[in-house]
């Protein structure tokens, strides 16, 4: 996926504030943060939305979010708070049609979310 922008800040093709990676996925600051603490992170297979997740993809999905959890801690949100959000097609705000999650903290969040 060539043309992908996640699919090439993956491959180092786009620098980015990278703050894991690893075989399955790749995370980094977001560039336009919506809190203190605003990662997205990004499988390196190309997946277009979560509707399109196979049984196959389970161990990956776990990572995701494992992965999520961790950077949380990391950044020092997880005893305080932190939200985890896949955005799934336009209505859902999901702009870059690539699966990826939101790691957001450091603040209050509202609710409901939208």
């Amino acid at each position: 996926m060539g043309h992908c922008i996640f699919c090439r800040i993956a491959a180092g093709e786009i620098p980015s504030n990278i703050v894991h990676q690893d075989e399955q996925c790749i995370a980094f600051k977001d560039i336009n943060p919506q809190a203190p603490v605003h990662l997205l992170v990004v499988p390196r297979e190309h997946i277009r939305t979560i509707s399109e997740l196979q049984e196959a993809h389970e161990p990956l999905a776990g990572h995701l979010l494992r992965v999520g959890a961790t950077l949380a801690r990391e950044a020092g949100v997880a005893d305080s708070g932190f939200r985890l959000v896949f955005n799934t097609n336009e209505d859902a705000g999901q702009t870059v049609f690539h699966i990826h999650m939101h790691v957001l903290g450091g603040r209050m969040l509202g609710w409901p979310p939208g």
